[in-house]
């Protein structure tokens, strides 16, 4: 274990050194895109630079599904009632290596439901457990917090790609239609490889956490430094606008009415078959709503909430530009035909997977990564006959698998424990290796 963590924090400075930030990186891919649109595709330099530019606007409404994501699992974390039931299940941990396993097992439990419900969830349980149990070795509990950013997220409902092609109108619709998650995200191969993962992941918390003599304890004024949300006061003076902001009527109205839409659609559209990137968040969104109460503490929660978007904001029109440069010179035929040369129907899935999970170590965005990698992919999965669910379901799984590894999505939650990514690295790293060939052997098995 000493080695592992040697390793670990060594590849914690490579990271800190060598890799810059994502925008940084959004960059470097769209000159590299432009790059190789020109080099290898022959394009001419006028027509790359005006397909980049145009592809910027291309991806909007695929942008706002995404900073939706994120945006209405945030609010729902910081519901009363989602702290409480938190509070809860801290409580039910009775041993230190009982406490990391609970940790593990709910973060890819929250992390399946809605990653941006685990990213703030799971950091708040994270204080919750460290203060019922000081003896648990804190690093540990904070890289099991992140364990479901890194294998279930992609698998569950909020799912960036297998929802975006199961939702009409997606940009990939008139290739590949619209794919109905039976097909993708509840078919038995996902369910029972989710299924695995988790136990397998929750038992491996369970055995790594250290001998008590080298357990590393929270400091307590790290746990004295970790806030709450803390919603508005109800003001003493009364006015009809003040009453408004600090009834539950109007939310209760709304969310009623959320309630009986979500309902309706379900039932006229085949039930949990109808569910979509855009259903998704509408049920997220309704639930915070009701949840937070007053519509004073759901805009103190929203300002809160808004803060986590900029990367979304800033980078995905500049991966746009990158699908725009894809789109209009050719560079997907180029790439595909690269795919195929390399493949055969029953190896693609799987290489497909790793190929994923390395871009994914330096493009660290789920939604953006599927919107450069997706026409080339499924246009080699076409030419070799292999399924587009397929395809989508090895792109996915390989998007979250370097998550662990990577620090780009822990920097919310390292930001709320109080460490640095290369404190938690090496139980991740440990995680890594035992997750990716299992994961590797299945999408082997699944061509």
């Amino acid at each position: 274990m000493e080695t592992l963590v040697r390793i670990a924090e060594g590849l914690g400075r490579f990271s800190a050194r060598f890799v810059p930030s994502a925008f940084a990186i959004a960059v470097l891919l769209s000159l590299l895109t432009m790059g190789l649109a020109m080099g290898w595709a022959g394009a001419a330099p006028p027509k790359v630079l005006d397909a980049w530019g145009g592809g910027f606007w291309e991806l909007l409404t695929f942008s706002m599904q995404m900073a939706l994501v994120m945006f209405t699992g945030y609010l729902l974390a910081l519901t009363r009632p989602v702290r409480m039931l938190l509070e809860r299940v801290a409580g039910l941990a009775r041993t230190p290596r009982g406490t990391v396993a609970l940790m593990a097992f709910v973060s890819m439990a929250l992390a399946y439901i809605n990653w941006g419900l685990s990213l703030v969830a799971s950091a708040m349980l994270v204080r919750f457990m460290a203060r019922r149990r000081p003896d648990v070795d804190y690093r540990l509990l904070v890289a099991c917090a992140y364990f479901g950013l890194g294998a279930t997220w992609h698998a569950g409902l909020s799912a960036s790609a297998p929802l975006l092609v199961a939702t009409p109108g997606h940009f990939l619709e008139k290739s590949i239609g619209v794919l109905p998650i039976d097909r993708t995200l509840f078919s038995p191969f996902n369910v029972g490889l989710t299924v695995v993962v988790v136990a397998g992941l929750t038992l491996l918390a369970w055995a790594l956490h250290p001998k008590p003599e080298n357990v590393v304890r929270v400091d307590p004024a790290v746990l004295e430094k970790l806030g709450d949300f803390v919603p508005p006061e109800r003001p003493k003076e009364t006015s009809p606008a003040l009453w408004m902001d600090h009834s539950r009527l109007l939310n209760l109205i709304f969310g009623g009415l959320g309630l009986l839409w979500l309902g309706r659609h379900l039932w006229m559209n085949g039930g949990w078959r109808a569910l979509n990137l855009n259903v998704v968040n509408f049920t997220f969104l309704i639930l915070a709503v009701l949840l937070h109460g007053t519509p004073a503490r759901l805009l103190k929660a929203s300002e809160e909430a808004a803060g986590v978007l900029h990367g979304i904001v800033l980078q995905f029109p500049l991966y746009a530009g990158i699908y725009g440069i894809f789109k209009a010179t050719g560079l997907t035929d180029q790439i595909g035909e690269l795919f195929v040369s390399l493949s055969t129907r029953e190896t693609f899935p799987a290489i497909v997977y790793l190929y994923s999970g390395v871009v994914n170590y330096f493009v660290p965005s789920g939604g953006s990564k599927w919107a450069i990698e997706a026409p080339y992919l499924l246009d080699a999965a076409k030419t070799l006959g292999v399924a587009p669910e397929k395809v989508v379901l090895a792109y996915a799984w390989g998007d979250m698998a370097t998550d662990l590894i990577q620090p780009f999505w822990a920097l919310p939650l390292l930001g709320v424990a109080r460490l640095e990514f290369k404190d938690i690295l090496g139980f991740l790293l440990v995680a890594f290796l035992a997750y990716l060939p299992l994961v590797t052997l299945a999408f082997f098995l699944f061509g």
